[in-house]
Order: C-alpha cells, then sequence, then structure tokens
C-alpha cells in the first residue's frame, strides 16, 4: 500500500484513519428524475466502449424504457457522432438541457458545449473529473429510467469519480478476444469490487468478424475468451459483438440506433429483469 497522502477523497481504500464520511455520492439536479445507474467500462481504449454503451441504450430504449446516456469520456468523447447529434447543448434557470437522439435518448457530452467538436480538451484529472460531476448534477435529465455511463479506458480520476459520486447499480465490462484482455478485465473487475459495485455483465467486441458476403464470422483476433473471464471472475451474463461493417457504417452516420442486432439481447434481458 502507498503512503497515505490524507486525500481521502479521492481514495478507494477503506482504512481506519479515514478522516472524511464514507459517502461522497453528489445529489443530482433538483428537478432530474434517474432510476438505474449503469457504468460501461474497459481496462484499455480501443475495445468499443461507446459502441457497446450507445448500443445499450438504444436497446433499452427500444424495449420501451427512458433511457439517457452521460459521456464521461471527456477527452475522447464520441457519443454524439454516434447518435449523430450535432446540435450544442442549452440551458434554462434548472441547469443544462441535455440534447436528444433521433429516437429520445437523453444526451449529455463535452463535445455539446465545445464550439468546435475537434477541438481537443486539455484539461487536468480534476477539472475533468469536476465535469464529469457537473454532468450529473447540474443536468436536467427528465425521467431516465437506465442512464448509461461512458467512462474512459483505465482505473484513473474519471472511474474513482463516477464510483463514488454518482448512485452506480453496476458496470458493464467491454473487452476483447485477445488473452492479454484477462488481465486489464481483471484491473476493472478489481477495480469495482474496492468501490463495492457489481459487474453485471462482460461484452466481447470484436468477436471475430463477419464476411458480408456469406456471413460467416472469422475469429481474425484467434478464439473468444470472454466466457472463461466471466467464469474466473464470476460474472452472470455475457456476449459477443462481431466485427461488422454495417454497424461502423451506422456509427458514422450517427444512426447507431437504427442498428436491428440483437448481439446485446443477454445484457438487455438481464437489466430489464434485475433492476427493473
Amino acid at each position: 500500500m502507498s503512503e497515505c497522502n490524507h486525500d481521502c477523497e479521492h481514495c478507494g481504500q477503506n482504512c481506519s484513519s479515514r478522516q472524511t464520511p464514507e459517502s461522497f455520492l453528489v445529489p443530482q439536479n433538483e428537478f432530474s428524475d434517474i432510476k438505474h445507474v449503469i457504468g460501461v467500462v474497459s481496462g484499455k481504449g480501443g475495445v468499443g466502449k461507446s459502441l457497446v454503451t450507445s448500443l445499450l441504450a438504444a436497446n433499452m430504449q427500444k424495449k420501451g424504457f427512458k433511457t439517457a446516456v452521460l459521456d464521461a469520456d471527456v477527452t475522447g468523447p464520441s457519443i454524439p457522432k454516434a447518435f449523430g447529434i450535432t446540435n450544442k447543448a442549452t440551458g434554462s434557470a434548472a441547469g443544462i438541457i441535455p440534447e436528444l437522439s433521433k429516437t429520445g435518448i437523453e444526451v449529455m457530452s463535452v463535445n455539446l458545449l465545445l464550439q468546435d467538436e475537434t477541438e481537443p480538451v486539455v484539461w487536468r484529472g480534476p477539472v475533468i473529473a469536476g465535469t464529469v460531476k457537473q454532468f450529473w448534477e447540474d443536468v436536467v435529465w427528465n425521467d431516465v429510467d437506465y442512464m448509461f455511463v461512458d467512462m474512459p479506458p483505465g482505473t484513473g480520476d474519471v472511474p474513482l469519480t463516477v464510483f463514488q459520486s454518482l448512485p452506480v447499480d453496476g458496470i458493464v465490462v467491454v473487452t476483447s478476444p485477445q488473452e492479454l484482455v484477462g488481465m486489464i478485465v481483471e484491473k476493472a473487475v478489481k477495480m469495482a469490487g474496492m468501490m463495492n459495485i457489481p459487474v453485471l455483465a462482460v461484452v466481447e467486441n470484436m468477436s471475430g468478424f463477419r464476411c458480408p458476403d456469406c456471413g460467416k464470422i472469422h475469429n481474425i483476433f484467434g478464439e473468444s475468451h470472454v466466457d472463461e473471464v466471466a467464469e474466473k471472475y464470476g460474472i452472470p451474463v455475457t456476449a459477443k459483438i462481431p466485427m461488422d461493417p454495417s454497424v461502423a457504417a451506422k456509427c458514422d452516420a450517427g444512426d447507431i440506433e437504427y442498428c436491428e442486432e440483437e448481439w446485446l439481447e443477454p445484457v438487455v434481458d438481464m437489466l430489464c429483469e434485475k433492476l427493473d
């Protein structure tokens, strides 16, 4: 264990010298109503976390639930692009008003506040973490059944802030088929355990390539390991998303909501049963 710096707010250790209250939960906006919060995490970048976040929100919306996406990946926001949202967020006396996707999903991302969406966000960790808190307490989220929080990769400031500041019901871990990913998943699972956050499911993205001509799936990154990982860490639900050019095209066109594939149906069913 590293030497204590008495900065209990940013520490996940439950030690005897803790000097502040256990709970750092930030109250939601007084005009918001959010029933369930699901974090979508990954131990490394480039595994399709934002894709899984978008698909989960879209699929839950199709089930008749009101969903929302809080884009906590402040330095690499991609959620507005996937949903085709180009308008900027507005405000009122009540707070910041999130933008709506084509099917009514509420979205808040730093890209909705920047004058130019290609402008880089060059901020230090505490400022980024503070922005995520603002997206929770300053945004007016209207009657949301399920909010999905798209987090940056790793176990740094933002995941810690989300786990400590938001009432997270559980997390979905996104991974890829390579064997080395088991170690990376373990880091995310252990962090969730430190924060007493349940791991609800693991999703393996890029789980083979589906040929657009014959429909056959080729395991170009090797055999799937998602079931092994899930069994090792006691994760109850798994799902696989193959590499599909049509999904990439929908993301580029801002039409991810119109993806009709049922790859995430096991996760969606679990959320409906477990949390509704």
